[in-house]
């Protein structure tokens, strides 16, 4: 099942952060559960959880600013997209 790929979809991520809140660090197995999952091999899943731990402790020090989201046209109020993959990053971590 998985991809091999290290590039990431938007429902991927989406179900990588769901199953963090189901496999939370004291869940036996938590990064086979992780992976499958998502889809993706052990190593993707740590190397990806590794990037957002990242980004938390940067957003955290201040060095990296907030994302700028802004309204898709033609959408609802509360319907926004960000600018950039590394703030989805950042905005997919912070709905933890």
């Amino acid at each position: 099942m998985a991809s091999g790929s290290s590039n990431w979809t938007s429902k991927q991520n989406k179900l990588f952060e769901n199953a963090l809140a189901i496999y939370d660090q004291e869940s036996p197995d938590r990064w086979h559960n992780l992976a499958r999952a998502v889809g993706k091999t052990v190593e993707e899943v740590k190397k990806h959880y590794q990037m957002l731990v990242e980004d938390v402790q940067q957003i955290e020090a201040g060095e990296i600013p907030l994302p700028n989201y802004t309204r898709r046209s033609g959408a609802s109020n509360k319907s926004y997209h960000c600018n950039d993959d590394q703030a989805q990053r950042v905005k997919n971590l912070n709905l933890n």
